[in-house]
């Protein structure tokens, strides 16, 4: 497995959001995880980011234990193995499309010219010739979602953390960016969790799992 996590806990304050939760995830695999609002999901994705670091249990990505790491070894793993794409796309108004997508690289010292190199070859791949100086203001939540996706993947991460990608989306432009999300996913090799509550999303994953009260389970098969 290159991901795993085991019994987790995780609480805000008085209130318990993981209740010993475990999941794994193999190399190249896409996991959808489903469950009710509060049900403890995104608490859940944040913990195997590395973003949260859990009250009790493990994380282990290639061997290595994430919760045990400093901040500043989560930070350097989360920004070179490591891809994010959230609801809101959460891009740099500032920036252009196509700097939003190099960011990455520009944060981890590639020089400014091979990392704006490598961020134009995405734009044909998802569909964002012409945007490439445009800034998130002008662009459509679709195009967006793209320009989220092509900054997650840049990289070549070996994990794609997506906290409900779809979700400010209409149907149309929610299965667009789920076709390109796995279609880009899978030809970089990149394990996916995605948290969602739309089934039309869980759809497109390999495996699907439930978190109730702060646990994972299978569905039930019918």
């Amino acid at each position: 497995m290159m991901l795993t996590a085991h019994n987790l806990h995780k609480s805000f304050g008085p209130t318990p959001a993981l209740r010993g939760a475990e999941l794994s995830v193999e190399k190249g695999e896409l996991v959808a995880v489903m469950g009710p609002s509060g049900s403890g999901k995104s608490t859940l994705l944040h913990c195997l980011a590395g973003i949260l670091t859990p009250d009790e249990g493990e994380v282990v990505f290639d061997g290595r234990r994430v919760d045990r790491l400093s901040d500043r070894e989560r930070s350097m793993l989360r920004r070179a193995r490591f891809g994010f794409v959230f609801q809101f796309g959460q891009l740099v108004p500032e920036l252009p499309l196509l700097e939003n997508i190099a960011l990455p690289l520009l944060l981890s010292g590639q020089s400014r010219r091979a990392a704006i190199g490598a961020a134009w070859q995405w734009l044909p791949r998802l569909g964002l010739d012409g945007l490439a100086h445009r800034l998130p203001g002008e662009l459509s939540g679709g195009q967006g979602q793209r320009t989220a996706i092509a900054r997650a993947l840049i990289a070549k991460p070996d994990m794609v953390f997506a906290d409900e990608p779809t979700g400010a989306l209409d149907s149309v432009a929610a299965d667009q960016v789920m076709e390109l999300l796995v279609d880009a996913a899978r030809a970089e090799g990149a394990g996916v969790v995605i948290v969602t509550h739309e089934p039309r999303v869980a759809a497109y994953a390999d495996r699907t799992v439930i978190v109730r009260d702060g646990r994972v389970a299978e569905p039930e098969r019918v």
